[in-house]
């Protein structure tokens, strides 16, 4: 009887045994699979949409501003004109003979030499006449090559500044300031200086002007 007994409460246990594990098999199934079906989304989700998203815009937008480069502040204003013996501007000589009979009032004379230089187109050359009191002033100018010459009378640079006083108003390569009847007068009670500019605004040649006064 007790031997009956001691089977039957092996047998049991043993049963119990045996529903136990496989309880804990299915369980454990269970929240594997559940572990997976959750893995995936976040994997695929958090990587693709983050990379994309940060990559390209970063790169597009810090590339290719502030480059530029300011080629309008590198531009020269004119380059300057080669200042040349008087007598090599004899090829002008004639022209401004020919103007001075109709542009300078009658009694006037050369003052100083010829001004001459070799000018390339929008070159400059500046030069000072010395002007006395009760004096009156013409200046003839005349280009060969130069298409376009201006001659501009101006002040002497005061703190930068040097107003133009007085201007031709001709066109072409001939260039006339104080043009009879109206010679450029020298107000002040004493003498002063002042500049003459003779500009090649198209054109590159031998430029040559004759001061006159009266």
């Amino acid at each position: 009887m007790r031997g009956s007994s001691m089977k039957l409460i092996v047998g049991v246990l043993g049963l119990g045994l045996a529903f136990g594990v496989a309880g804990c098999k299915k369980k454990t199934n269970t929240q594997t699979g559940y572990a997976t079906y959750g893995t995936s989304p976040q994997t695929g989700y958090g990587t693709g949409t983050q990379t994309g998203y940060q990559t390209a815009p970063a790169t597009g937008t810090g590339t290719g501003t502030g480059t530029g480069t300011d080629t309008g502040a590198a531009t020269a204003a004119g380059a300057a004109c080669t200042e040349i013996d008087a007598a090599a501007a004899t090829v002008a000589q004639p022209l401004i003979t020919a103007m001075s009979s109709a542009s300078v009032p009658p009694g006037a004379k050369p003052l100083g030499a010829v001004i001459a230089a070799n000018c390339p187109a929008g070159g400059r050359i500046t030069k000072p006449i010395q002007m006395q009191p009760g004096k009156c002033y013409t200046v003839v100018g005349a280009g060969v090559g130069i298409t376009e010459l201006n001659m501009e009378l101006r002040t002497i640079p005061v703190a930068g500044v040097a107003p133009v006083v007085s201007q031709d108003q001709e066109t072409g390569s001939q260039a006339v300031i104080g043009k009879h009847p109206n010679c450029y007068k020298w107000a002040w009670p004493m003498g002063g200086t002042m500049n003459i500019d003779i500009i090649a605004a198209a054109g590159s040649g031998v430029v040559g002007a004759q001061v006159y006064e009266k």
